[in-house]
């Protein structure tokens, strides 16, 4: 694209950008939680106010799809380029997490509120930000020229946040309809706060809940301590021979397959900015916990597998007193790397807990999930492409990172549509807090974010 078409299409989206904000916000303030218990009211109403917002900017056919097995979702398609011009599938979703705890939020979940400019409220980051993003790409396009260069179809997902169990009978259902060339998954994070980032690797997920019950009943302490047994202790040394000395998973024959991260990819990751007493910072660490060197800790988030237990639970706290309690349950989660199977991987927990179970309890073991990792190879041209529009939008470097997360219908999707190539990029940022109280998106993020992925469509056109 000439210096002209760019100065007028990023002109367009900082004029259009107030729209998008003012969208948002009533996005945002939509309370489109997709957990049981939550009024399904609202995801069908934050459905509805993105599809009104797709018809808004001018894209031709929009519709709400209000499957009895899913919770709603949308689709708007705009093919007016024409078949010699490629076709790219945007991805974003509309549901939310819950709030959790009122008394931890700044402000009121659902109430967006803009301060040292962010904006605050559940969803302004994941992921009603995607659907903004999409939506003032294209509009931007409209502005200048009345029309894409590319074809485009839009998927809003409604049960993301659930675990998107549907998805692969959406994507079954209208298989023809969202045929596409590329796959652009508006879900994901940047490095930091301003700078422009390609992920390119997905952990995957193996994670089971583990439940030791003792006795029939909770027992009196006093009267009981001593003659019987434990479970409160025999959950906390079930889960330590999980572990070796260092913290490692110690499950023979668990990290089996997991590919090594190469020498050039730790020099990769050496020149990825990354200041560590920020990241203390980022993370709420105490700022003398000990971190290795940049590379290595930046590999050990994205690159390499991790196990953790989740949660502990054995009575209530401030409800129980001097008891011994009856049972005790525990959560536990692999993040898996390529290389490794996270179904082999869930047969090895369960057989290493079966086999160290106390005598006199009982261990029931539930398998809670399940997903394998994703790879992206990083010398596609349409990364790229993305590469150097992202750094046209935002002023800098591009940066290409992993992301130690697992977000298993990337690889569910990319298949299902004959294994096109799949973009992800997003605007969270380390300090979004997605998923816990006080979620914000940084707009001027999102403002650049825009710029880029507009001019991505006009540069992929010309491909």
């Amino acid at each position: 694209m000439d210096a002209s078409r760019i100065s007028d299409l990023f002109t367009a989206c900082d004029d259009l950008f107030p729209s998008v904000q003012e969208h948002l916000a009533g996005l945002v303030q939509i309370p489109s939680v997709s957990f049981p218990g939550f009024d399904a009211a609202h995801i069908l109403a934050s459905a509805e106010a993105t599809a009104a917002w797709f018809r808004e900017i001018g894209i031709p056919e929009v519709r709400v799809e209000a499957r009895e097995s899913s919770w709603p979702y949308v689709i708007a398609k705009d093919h007016r380029a024409g078949s010699g011009k490629p076709t790219l599938l945007l991805y974003a979703h509309h549901d939310v997490q819950p709030p959790l705890r009122p008394d931890v939020w700044q402000s009121a979940p659902f109430d967006p509120v803009i301060k040292d400019g962010r904006m605050y409220g559940r969803g302004s980051a994941d992921d009603k930000a995607g659907i903004a993003l999409h939506a003032g790409s294209i509009a931007a396009w409209y502005r200048i020229c009345g029309s894409l260069p590319v074809n485009v179809t839009l998927l809003i997902e409604g049960e993301e946040e659930t675990g998107s169990e549907h998805l692969q009978e959406i994507l079954t259902a209208h298989q023809d309809e969202l045929a596409a060339d590329l796959l652009v998954i508006a879900d994901l994070a940047n490095h930091d706060t301003g700078i422009p980032s390609l992920t390119t690797s997905l952990r995957g997920m193996a994670s089971l809940e583990v439940e030791l019950l003792a006795q029939s009943k909770p027992l009196h302490s006093g009267l009981w301590s001593g003659a019987v047994r434990d479970p409160a202790l025999g959950i906390s040394r079930l889960l330590s021979s999980l572990f070796d000395a260092d913290g490692k998973p110690a499950v023979a024959g668990l990290l089996d397959g997991a590919s090594a991260v190469p020498p050039e990819r730790l020099r990769e990751l050496e020149a990825i900015p990354l200041d560590l007493d920020r990241f203390r910072q980022m993370a709420g660490m105490a700022p003398d916990v000990p971190l290795p060197a940049k590379a290595e800790l930046l590999a050990d988030l994205w690159l390499r597998p991790a196990l953790t237990v989740n949660a502990v639970q054995c009575g209530v706290q401030g409800q129980t007193g001097n008891v011994v309690m009856d049972r005790a349950w525990a959560r536990v989660s692999l993040r898996t790397v390529a290389g490794m199977d996270s179904v082999r991987c869930l047969d090895l927990l369960e057989a290493h807990l079966k086999s160290r179970a106390p005598i006199g309890m009982e261990l029931r073991v539930h398998r809670d999930g399940c997903a394998q990792a994703w790879s992206c190879p990083e010398d596609i041209p349409v990364l790229q492409l993305a590469r150097q529009s992202l750094a046209l939008g935002y002023g800098r470097e591009t940066v290409t990172i992993g992301c130690g997360a697992t977000i298993p219908f990337v690889e569910s999707m990319t298949s299902a549509l004959g294994g096109i190539p799949a973009l992800l990029v997003g605007v969270e940022d380390p300090w979004c807090n997605a998923h816990a109280e006080n979620e914000s998106v940084d707009l001027g993020d999102l403002a650049k974010a825009i710029r880029s992925q507009a001019l991505f469509f006009g540069m992929q056109a010309e491909t």
